[in-house]
């Protein structure tokens, strides 16, 4: 008992450091390139979009390395179900969201094309090095697409101007201290993370894939989870739901391609039974959202709580 005890301090102790250093590492980055003149379109949809799947990103890299596998490709899949089930359901439940942006519309279809890529690849029960490649090109492709589309629109539009370089903007000794900070703090609580996540699945007598998908998943979408709750009370729908087909697509193709690059993955074969068709079903459970004009209510959104309860609730079962 008190094993446990210690073991899920560690985690929460990781968990904060994750939470910490992410936060660290988008806000001295992202004052820096302000420093340098860079759009802050670009910003967002660099750094940003960088920032939010790097708790994932350092996780999952660490566990392969460590030949924790299942915690590494159970904590993607995992994060992708809670981005949908639980994060946009309770943010919706908050308050109902409306979104308006095109650019949503036009990025919900490659979530859904990338999640059946995903898939497919887990069917030989490896995510080895051209896999990895693949997605990982594919990453850059659509990075490409939006900054080019995005310095297209803001070419455009001559009435926009950049905003004045603060002077916290201008500070490059403390915007470096604190991206070097916020990096350390990622990779040690990401150790701490995937150590006592180990320590508590042999413990608990459960799988690294199931502590992977329910505790290191949620773990590391909670800071996400915080910020869409927080867009949800503003109003801020594009936003919101921007962020979240973003992270999921971030999470498949810069997650899992960079982690198959360094340290292929082999896949339990226990995923392709339960786990991957969730994913698929979750994915697919946004296409009747954005076809009633992006609108999701209460009553849809408490239908995917009431999903990712039921998912993880059986997970525990069959465990």
């Amino acid at each position: 008992m008190t094993e446990m005890l210690v073991q899920s301090g560690f985690f929460i102790l990781g968990l904060v450091g994750l939470s910490f250093g992410a936060e660290g590492l988008v806000k001295g980055s992202s004052r820096i390139a302000k420093a340098l003149g860079v759009n802050p379109l670009v910003i967002g949809l660099t750094i940003v979009a960088f920032g939010t799947s790097s708790p994932e990103l350092v996780v999952s890299l660490l566990a392969a390395i460590k030949k924790s596998e299942g915690i590494a490709i159970g904590n993607i899949i995992g994060s992708n179900i809670a981005n949908i089930g639980l994060i946009l359901g309770l943010s919706a439940l908050v308050s109902p969201l409306k979104v308006r942006s095109t650019v949503v519309r036009h990025d919900l279809p490659v979530m859904i094309g990338v999640s059946v890529v995903f898939v497919c690849m887990l069917l030989d029960q490896e995510i080895g090095f051209f896999d990895g490649l693949i997605l990982f090109l594919g990453l850059l492709g659509y990075v490409a697409f939006h900054l080019y589309d995005t310095m297209r629109v803001w070419k455009s539009n001559q009435t926009k101007t950049y905003e004045t370089v603060s002077g916290k903007d201008r500070n490059w000794g403390m915007n470096l201290v604190m991206v070097m900070i916020g990096f350390a703090l990622l990779i040690g609580g990401a150790h701490l993370m995937v150590s006592s996540g180990v320590v508590l699945a042999r413990m608990l007598r459960v799988s690294e894939v199931i502590i992977g998908m329910t505790l290191v998943s949620i773990g590391t979408s909670l800071p996400e989870l915080a910020t869409s709750v927080f867009c949800a009370i503003r109003k801020e729908g594009d936003m919101l739901v921007g962020n979240i087909i973003g992270s999921n697509i971030f999470n498949i193709m810069c997650v899992i391609g960079t982690v198959g690059m360094v340290s292929p993955l082999g896949v339990d074969r226990s995923l392709l039974s339960v786990e991957v068709p969730v994913l698929l079903l979750f994915s697919f459970a946004l296409l009747p959202f954005m076809k009633s004009g992006f609108i999701l209510d209460r009553i849809e959104a408490g239908t995917l709580l009431g999903g990712y309860v039921s998912f993880i609730t059986l997970l525990f079962w069959l465990s």
